[in-house]
């Protein structure tokens, strides 16, 4: 049997532990795949050396925490900055991003004309597969943080209203809404959201976060995360069995 499994913090919420076990289900695949919920990213020298894995995907807090416990990692990943999976081959780890193939391609179907510019909500290891993928499609983007750096244009305190009619593409890439707190969104000017924006987050549990309703509240195009669950995934089913 293979083994493989999600490294996180407090990963109850994941689907990501159904969605392969349904997959190994319906193929009758002599596969398991198990949660590993750290308390810290230290935890994982025991994992790496007692578990029998062939592979992890990685998920919130660890996408860059993990990179120093890896023997090598794939180009995309070192220009990203950030790992969301693990090939563990020979008891050696190699860390890939499949979350900038799982992002293109699911915002690509709507994409219109306009959206040439966008606002990346977040700095942590999802915004930087983000960002590869938007410099890929060709749409500039300015990072929102709560504090101001080199890398952040804007905190979402000097958020106005003008910068959100000027970005027709808004992706959330914090945790903000994500199960049980569903009452949280960033905090943004989202009276200034109109038909032509197009709001993409991460997030797939709750389906609909409260920033995927309030876009969808003025007539915004709205994507939630399930997509890009379902595509990264299968690339890194992919590249486990490469």
């Amino acid at each position: 049997m293979k083994n493989f499994g999600l490294l996180g913090k407090h990963i109850d919420y994941s689907f990501s532990r159904g969605y392969f076990k349904d997959k190994f289900e319906t193929n009758k695949l002599d596969c398991s795949y198990n949660n590993f919920d750290l308390e810290k990213i230290e935890d994982f020298e025991d994992l790496k050396t007692t578990a029998q894995l062939s592979g992890l995907n990685v998920t919130i807090p660890y996408k860059q925490e993990v990179i120093p416990y890896l023997d090598a990692i794939d180009l995309e990943a070192k220009e990203i900055g950030a790992v969301n999976t693990i090939k563990i081959e020979n008891g050696k780890l190699t860390g890939y991003n499949t979350d900038h193939y799982g992002f293109e391609h699911s915002l690509k179907p709507h994409l219109k004309s306009f959206h040439k510019k966008a606002l990346v909500l977040g700095t942590g290891g999802a915004s930087k597969a983000v960002a590869f993928a938007l410099k890929k499609l060709g749409i500039s983007f300015e990072y929102v943080s709560r504090t101001q750096s080199s890398a952040v244009k804007y905190t979402y305190e000097s958020l106005s209203g003008k910068e959100i009619k000027d970005y027709q593409i808004i992706i959330n890439c914090t945790p903000l809404g994500t199960f049980p707190n569903i009452t949280k969104c960033p905090q943004i000017p989202y009276q200034q959201i109109t038909s032509n924006h197009l709001l993409f987050d991460l997030i797939y549990n709750p389906e609909e976060t409260l920033f995927l309703k309030q876009g969808k509240k003025n007539n915004a195009t709205t994507i939630n995360g399930l997509e890009m669950l379902r595509l990264q995934a299968e690339k890194s089913w992919e590249i486990w069995n490469s």
